[in-house]
């Protein structure tokens, strides 16, 4: 059903008082902002709750949002905010102060973001499955010892000492190092492992085992920055919240914060910005929260995410604005730099 404009106005106004002030709103002050009689209000209010968009948690009390009404709010109502030419700056001045590197987003991106909105926040970074090892050396420690080191496809380099479970002539390692360079270089993991099978007549048993354990070690490598890494920070934000004054109900959103991280939502669709609000959120511990999540490139095929988490009484207009920014900003980054000052201005919130 379409709302007539005076419905509309009406939950327009009920959603951002109960934002600013976590209180249900009552006719009274919706009639004076909008200059219609109390009466007409509370036949309205009727209306609404009927329809879902409403809902009235005490019988004498004022009306609250629906995650319905929250969700015709964000896509329709929500009018979209514009950064600052400061502010915008002062996000670009932080990520250049900062983030100088992937591993530099993943530590420390959440945090920015968290200290920016005043929720918790949380980031995903997707593992790079296309990363191979671009070279390998062996060096010598003794007859049963030696350092694998492994220089990735992302100029990245590894190495740890590995021991042998039989002796080997160090001398030999240089012939091993030319066949891990020949045969196993630019190779995925599974590749590295079907080769390495094909090559174990070819070598003396105690060699063979040099050359697996290395592999091994490569293998692992390539394993974990395929693996997807999700972060979170500023849970404890939760508490000055009036949603989370319930000790309970607090610690049991921090405690999925922290140990259960993994389950936070990712978006595959793409999109640059997703909200879900209150039950689009599948897992059970965040359906009485809402989520925005924005997408960001980092390039060489990955992607990174980050995320809000906070009460359905988020103040959504402020924190798509900054977090759209501050994606838009990463991706800059990691790809042409960040904008100027002037390039700043007018910048508006993508639409859900």
């Amino acid at each position: 059903m379409e709302l007539s404009e005076r419905k509309k106005q009406i939950l327009k106004a009920v959603v951002e008082h109960y934002i600013e002030s976590a209180e249900p709103v009552g006719s009274k002050v919706v009639s004076q902002e909008l200059g219609v009689s109390s009466a007409t209000i509370r036949n309205e209010f009727a209306e609404l709750c009927d329809l879902g968009y409403l809902e009235q948690p005490h019988t004498s009390a004022g009306r609250v949002p629906s995650p319905s009404g929250y969700r015709l709010y964000v896509n329709e109502l929500m009018e979209r905010r514009s950064l600052s030419a400061q502010e915008a700056e002062n996000i670009d001045e932080t990520l250049r102060d900062r983030l100088e590197s992937v591993g530099g987003v993943v530590a420390n991106a959440g945090a920015l973001v968290s200290s920016l909105v005043n929720y918790p926040a949380y980031t995903v970074t997707d593992g790079n499955r296309a990363l191979t090892v671009e070279r390998f050396e062996l060096v010598p420690v003794d007859d049963k010892s030696f350092i694998a080191v492994v220089m990735t496809s992302d100029k990245n380099v590894k190495s740890q000492l590995q021991s042998a479970a039989l002796p080997f002539d160090g001398d030999r390692l240089a012939d091993l190092r030319h066949l891990l360079n020949a045969h196993f270089a630019g190779r995925s993991r599974a590749e590295m492992g079907e080769h390495l099978l094909s090559v174990s007549e070819q070598l003396p048993p105690e060699l063979f085992l040099v050359l697996s354990k290395t592999v091994e070690y490569a293998g692992g490598i390539l394993d974990e920055a395929a693996r997807r890494d999700v972060e979170t920070t500023g849970a404890s934000r939760l508490l000055k919240m009036p949603e989370y004054r319930d000790a309970d109900k607090a610690h049991e959103l921090m405690t999925f914060l922290v140990d259960n991280k993994e389950n936070l939502p990712v978006p595959e669709d793409g999109a640059p910005l997703k909200i879900l609000i209150g039950p689009e959120n599948v897992n059970e511990a965040l359906r009485d929260t809402s989520v925005v999540v924005a997408s960001y490139d980092i390039g060489d095929g990955m992607r990174g995410l980050v995320g809000v988490v906070g009460p359905t009484r988020m103040d959504y207009a402020t924190v798509t604005a900054r977090l759209s920014y501050f994606a838009e900003s990463l991706t800059k980054m990691f790809g042409k730099g960040l904008p100027a000052a002037d390039d700043t201005k007018d910048r508006r919130t993508p639409k859900e």
